[in-house]
């Protein structure tokens, strides 16, 4: 079952390896979408998420021979998305802070966000107010499900840094919540 999902677009995969134009607009007309929206969650701009986007199937397909399918095309292709938008966010000096010398606590302010209050869009609204080195560690850890450990190797960070400043994040997002 699983290799069904490993396997979904090998033949236009193999075919891309070839240098197959036709076949590689294939395969990016069937991910250039999702893609987009991964990199607009993290960069905030249409015109940087759209530069971003041609770079990674760019780079995508020039490594193609690199995707040994231990993975599916679509995670692989969302990794060099991701990793493109970090460096993008690195290079315009939108800082992630490390927060390992701070004292921090973890309070039980989740109690105080009403049910009612949790719709979808309110929560983006408020997600969208916080700074944004908050808004890549929920980007990545909520929506993007990474785990503290693979988002640290994609930051630089520890992944004590990567727990706190999400815990810090998530307590700044339920205060706007209120």
């Amino acid at each position: 079952m699983a290799n069904q999902v490993l396997f979904t677009h090998k033949n236009l995969i193999e075919k891309s390896k070839l240098g197959d134009r036709k076949t590689q607009y294939e395969l990016y007309s069937l991910y250039v979408n999702a893609m987009f929206n991964v990199s607009m969650r993290m960069v905030k701009s249409k015109e940087d998420a759209e530069d971003i986007l041609q770079e990674s199937f760019v780079d995508a397909f020039k490594n193609l021979d690199s995707f040994r399918y231990e993975s599916t095309f679509g995670s692989w292709l969302k990794r060099i998305v991701i990793n493109k938008s970090i460096n993008h966010l690195k290079l315009k000096r939108i800082p992630l802070v490390a927060l390992e010398d701070y004292d921090y606590r973890i309070s039980e302010a989740e109690e105080d966000v009403k049910e009612a209050d949790l719709d979808v869009s309110s929560i983006m609204l408020a997600i969208k107010q916080l700074p944004q080195g908050y808004q890549t560690i929920i980007n990545l850890y909520l929506i993007e499900g990474y785990d503290h450990v693979e988002i640290g190797e994609i930051l630089g960070i520890t992944t004590s840094t990567s727990k706190s400043q999400y815990h810090r994040a998530k307590k700044k997002l339920i205060a706007l919540m209120n």
